[in-house]
């Protein structure tokens, strides 16, 4: 009986030496619950610069489509305003054949018709050209903004990345150089997001 009492008390002790040592690797390890924290943040954020970046995209290609219509409405503008200069000039030289002194009303009505339709049709062709400009530039912006936003979230990636390698080795200096990238990454998505 001396014996089996031994033994269990030798079990006790084994018993709280092993729950003394699990807590003591809880206590050494608990700071990883705020890596974990870390890294759904930087998910989070990284989802957030991906959406918007994709939003700047989209508007890239909306504005970029508006220009090209923009420019195919002012191009036939343009072929309309050499139609009616060629009728114009037809009309012009009919009314030189007419002889010195001689005027032709109707003749002459039609050439400055045709001189103040060309002048209206010019007008509507610059705005679209006007608009062609205003949308290329936005396309840009949009564009740049893109850009802007895919270099957030490739230095969100590099901090999650980062933060996983933390997690699988333990070693808290990778935790605090994923901050680098992560805080950087943040920083440049609300410069991007507040100066659009």
């Amino acid at each position: 009986m001396t014996d089996q009492l031994a033994e269990l008390k030798t079990l006790v002790a084994a018993i709280k030496s092993d729950h003394q040592a699990q807590k003591d690797k809880e206590k050494r390890d608990s700071w990883t619950k705020y890596v974990s924290l870390w890294m759904i943040c930087l998910a989070v954020l990284a989802a957030l610069a991906t959406q918007k970046g994709a939003g700047f995209s989209s508007a890239t290609m909306k504005q970029l489509n508006e220009a090209t219509y923009s420019q195919a409405l002012a191009s036939d503008q343009w072929a309309f305003f050499q139609a009616k200069g060629i009728k114009q000039s037809l009309f012009d030289m009919e009314l030189q054949k007419l002889p010195k002194g001689s005027t032709d009303s109707v003749l002459a009505n039609k050439v400055h018709k045709y001189d103040a339709e060309k002048k209206e049709i010019s007008a509507l062709a610059k705005s679209l050209e006007s608009k062609r400009d205003t949308a290329r530039i936005e396309a840009s912006h949009s564009a740049d903004l893109a850009r802007q936003m895919g270099l957030a979230t490739t230095l969100f990636q590099i901090a999650i990345a980062l933060g996983g390698v933390c997690m699988v080795v333990k070693k808290k200096l990778l935790w605090f150089a994923s901050m680098v990238p992560g805080i950087a990454a943040a920083i440049h998505m609300v410069t991007v997001l507040s100066g659009k």
